[in-house]
């Protein structure tokens, strides 16, 4: 059994075939093949079976998935092992990061990482998630930051949740309270922002899946326009948590509660690859993110007031 063999069993697994398998890994759809049957062959059992709706793993399959999961980390970890202590080597340390993590959740890190760390220079490159996917894919980045990110080539750490919030004005609006139906939703003016990213499309799936047509009123560019556009009572937007925690607190925007409708959640996740030992900096760095995720001051945004028993006014 060979590593190769184990990651390209995770990959198919993942992507449930192996072509989109063979475009992840970057090696040819009979070179997946090939390995799938080495493995399958060293195991003496079928991983996975074909129905008619494609590829499916296995019962064998499902059994070996998390020992192969293992088999994946520890490796990492020994790569981990046999780099430390290897000097610094003075290069920026590249983290990638989706737009609203780099405006909302990342400042206060790096100011923490730089107080510790004066030397390093860090670099930040924007994107949305699958672009940071790809930066820490081809190496361009050392550490990526986004949402909900799974690869067979990257280690995933899901930090918490940051779910898509209905993000009201706490005093203009519709005559209604703090809970709606999505029909009643789609007929208020919406704000919406960053045309074809994925708050942008799962937005617009959430009322496609329920037949139903959103009153879009403006389209804006980002997250803070449209954060701004709602502070002025221009509409009403779908907000990461992230992004309106603060304003939450303050009471200066108030959440819609849509009471027929699952809730958007998505969570924010740091990535980094799988065959590539993190240097010290970025090890470091990697900490203080995990660290910061967990301040209380981060998972307060909605309820925050209401631990103080303060009640948030209703729109009116």
């Amino acid at each position: 059994m060979e590593l190769s063999q184990v990651e390209t069993f995770m990959a198919v697994a993942t992507f449930g075939g192996f072509h989109r398998a063979a475009e992840a890994l970057h090696i040819s759809q009979p070179a997946v093949s090939a390995r799938i049957k080495a493995l399958e062959e060293s195991l003496e059992v079928s991983l996975f079976t074909r129905s008619r709706g494609g590829l499916v793993v296995s019962d064998a399959g499902r059994t070996f998935r998390p020992h192969a999961e293992e088999l994946l980390r520890v490796a990492a970890v020994a790569r981990q092992a046999v780099h430390e202590g290897q000097p610094a080597t003075g290069t920026p340390l590249q983290i990638a990061a989706a737009l609203s993590i780099s405006v909302y959740f990342l400042p206060d890190v790096l100011k923490s990482f730089q107080q510790a760390h004066p030397s390093v220079i860090i670099s930040i490159r924007p994107g949305h998630s699958k672009e940071v996917l790809e930066m820490v894919l081809s190496e361009d980045a050392e550490i990526g930051l986004a949402r909900s990110l799974q690869h067979p080539e990257v280690e995933t750490i899901s930090l918490r949740e940051d779910p898509l919030l209905l993000i009201a004005h706490p005093r203009r609006g519709p005559s209604h309270t703090r809970r709606a139906t999505l029909e009643t939703v789609a007929s208020w003016p919406l704000i919406f922002y960053d045309h074809g990213s994925s708050d942008w499309t799962l937005t617009h799936s959430l009322f496609r899946r329920a037949g139903l047509m959103p009153n879009v009123a403006l389209e804006v560019d980002s997250i803070e326009t449209a954060k701004r556009m709602v502070e002025r009572g221009l509409g009403f937007s779908f907000l990461p948590q992230l992004a309106v925690a603060r304003e939450l607190r303050s009471h200066k925007l108030t959440t819609v509660k849509l009471i027929d409708a699952e809730p958007l959640q998505r969570s924010l996740d740091v990535i980094h690859p799988r065959r590539r030992p993190l240097r010290p900096e970025a090890r470091e760095f990697l900490q203080m993110v995990k660290d910061a995720a967990r301040q209380p001051a981060f998972e307060s945004g909605i309820l925050g007031g209401a631990r103080k028993g303060k009640k948030t006014p209703s729109l009116r």
